[in-house]
């Protein structure tokens, strides 16, 4: 499946949604090397299987999704299974929950089943707030709620902030390490 790089958004206005994430995963990417170097957690960002169909010149001209991805990153916190995935929203209100795959839920829920640490890091980019939200509340909202959105009343009450720093970037183990 491919996913569009542009669309028109309710102004009628051409949005480039290419890099929209980006900047969630950079901030993430870095934490997790400091975790890394600092021996407090070794978490990676799962790479997402590909199949190469074409190459020219050693370049990938196309290429297929091999089949439908987890979640973001994974990895051990002392001694525990981390499982997370994180997503950015544009949306000042809300997540909308059409941002989780039925795959991605399916694992989640695998992964909270058989006692593994499962969450969401959710970037609400134009607030610049960031939270972690536990997937047993994930699920719990999903079990009680017919909304196509988890409002950000829900995630502020339910969730954690994560404060943005200099060094990480994203302390989130900081933030689970309380919940824990």
């Amino acid at each position: 499946m491919i996913k569009l790089k542009y669309k028109i958004n309710e102004n009628n206005e051409l949005v480039n949604y290419q890099n929209r994430g980006m900047e969630l995963e950079k901030e993430l990417n870095e934490t997790n090397e400091y975790y890394k170097i600092h021996d407090i957690a070794l978490i990676s960002k799962r790479p997402t299987p590909i199949k190469v169909v074409k190459c020219q010149n050693k370049k990938i001209t196309e290429a297929y999704f091999e089949e439908s991805s987890s979640t973001d990153y994974n990895g051990v916190y002392k001694g525990k299974y981390i499982d997370f995935e994180a997503k950015e929203t544009n949306s000042k209100t809300s997540f909308p929950l059409n941002n989780l795959q039925e795959n991605q839920l399916f694992h989640i829920k695998n992964v909270v089943k058989n006692g593994g640490i499962s969450f969401l890091i959710i970037s609400f980019s134009l607030l610049e707030k960031y939270y972690l939200l536990m997937c047993r509340d994930l699920i719990e909202f999903l079990q009680n709620n017919e909304r196509k959105s988890i409002p950000l009343s829900y995630i502020e009450k339910h969730g954690h902030e994560i404060k943005r720093g200099l060094i990480p970037p994203l302390d989130y183990l900081a933030v689970l390490e309380k919940i824990l």
